[in-house]
């Protein structure tokens, strides 16, 4: 399981060069990165390197900012490779609230946001689907 932070922009040009150089500035790495918007903000889900640094310095900034559990799994970059997991969590009726992905080494890697963390987790091990855990990032 790994911690996502959502952070709420302005929806304006410049915020999210604003928001980015602020990350560069203090040494986060940026992983993943989603953004959903609205006509007047925007909300961005993102992976980073250092969770609780990276928490801190968005506080300090006065962002607007949350922690959530998602489950981030290794999926060989290839045509269906996502259909496998969405099944597997569909056929346990488990709800997959969203989704985005990015590249890890040479694997696709998807982060899913679902109903119930612990038993997805759970399931895609049996399944012997890879979970990427905190510490390979």
């Amino acid at each position: 399981m790994l911690k996502q932070i959502s952070v709420f922009l302005d929806n304006a040009p410049g915020e999210l060069a604003k928001f980015t150089k602020i990350l560069m500035e203090e040494g986060i790495n940026l992983r993943a990165i989603t953004v959903a918007e609205t006509a007047d903000f925007g909300i961005l889900r993102i992976l980073v390197d250092n969770v609780e640094e990276c928490m801190k310095i968005l506080k300090d900034a006065n962002y607007l900012v949350s922690l959530t559990d998602v489950i981030a799994v290794e999926v060989p970059d290839r045509p269906g490779g996502l259909h496998e997991i969405t099944k597997i969590l569909g056929d346990a009726h488990i709800n997959i609230e969203y989704v985005y992905s990015t590249l890890l080494k040479e694997e696709a890697m998807i982060i899913l946001r679902v109903d119930d963390v612990e038993k997805a987790m759970r399931i895609l091990k049996d399944e012997g689907v890879k979970l990427v855990e905190k510490q390979e990032f």
